[in-house]
């Protein structure tokens, strides 16, 4: 398996800051290649946002950098990342809340990880960025939102479409630095050969459609690290011009 990585990232039309933060990094280890995606989307309206995402991604780096030479992938391995993850993701809300308490601010960030070896993916997910699988001319969401509105919908007291358009859909359940405790979504799953991985901050995805995103993402269109490149910048691009409000980050794993 040939792993084939792009991203990008736009502070948008209306923020002064970007408070998306990423990592995507590929490691040559024991049992072949990887790659560790990590995407955080520091909260729009807490002050520094950007603080809570990059010191996320710098923990999920510090932890590739250290932990990676160690990789397995026999059964009882998901369980061991799991407990890595959690206690990762334990420690950063904590460290995180407290830095906002000794400054007198609000902060925090969601979380979507994911790391992938020659066979299986492991996926942890806290707050509503998205990971998603494009592939056999279909797109299918990985994650799951820590949203109000999908909790709702999950319990069959509004249908998908009343959540669009709800005002409380952008209300999280979860998130790293302002949440008392974090409770993460874990997610395992097999690497699937000539396949587009997407990971993604709720800004790229509000007022573009799955089709759009199959349309410009497919495997058989990312041919190369280019025409993916353009193809993700292309889709930012169609959010600024439809007005979206938010940082707008992709990232994107492409199998062969």
């Amino acid at each position: 398996m040939q792993f084939m990585i792009s991203a990008d990232s736009d502070m948008g039309i209306k923020k002064t800051t970007n408070q998306d933060s990423l990592l995507m990094k590929e490691y040559d280890t024991h049992i072949g290649n990887v790659v560790l995606a990590v995407l955080c989307d520091g909260m729009g309206g807490f002050e520094k946002g950007e603080v809570a995402s990059a010191t996320v991604v710098k923990a999920f780096e510090q932890w590739g950098n250290k932990q990676l030479a160690f990789i397995s992938e026999q059964p009882q391995y998901e369980h061991i990342l799991r407990q890595q993850w959690f206690s990762l993701a334990f420690d950063l809300n904590e460290k995180i809340m407290n830095y906002g308490r000794a400054h007198g601010i609000k902060l925090g960030t969601t979380v979507v990880a994911m790391l992938f070896t020659q066979n299986k993916y492991f996926l942890m997910n806290i707050g509503d960025s998205r990971a998603y699988e494009i592939g056999k001319n279909q797109v299918i969401q990985l994650t799951k939102d820590q949203t109000f509105v999908a909790r709702e919908v999950e319990l069959g007291h509004m249908t998908a479409e009343q959540a669009e358009t709800d005002s409380r859909k952008s209300v999280l359940l979860q998130c790293v630095g302002a949440s008392e405790q974090v409770y993460p979504d874990m997610f395992y799953g097999e690497v699937k050969q000539n396949t587009t991985y997407m990971l993604c901050s709720d800004g790229f995805r509000h007022v573009i459609t799955q089709e759009e995103i199959y349309h410009m993402l497919a495997p058989e269109i990312l041919t190369d690290a280019k025409t993916a490149t353009e193809n993700i910048r292309y889709l930012i691009n169609l959010n600024m011009r439809r007005n979206e409000q938010d940082n707008i980050t992709s990232a994107v794993v492409r199998t062969f």
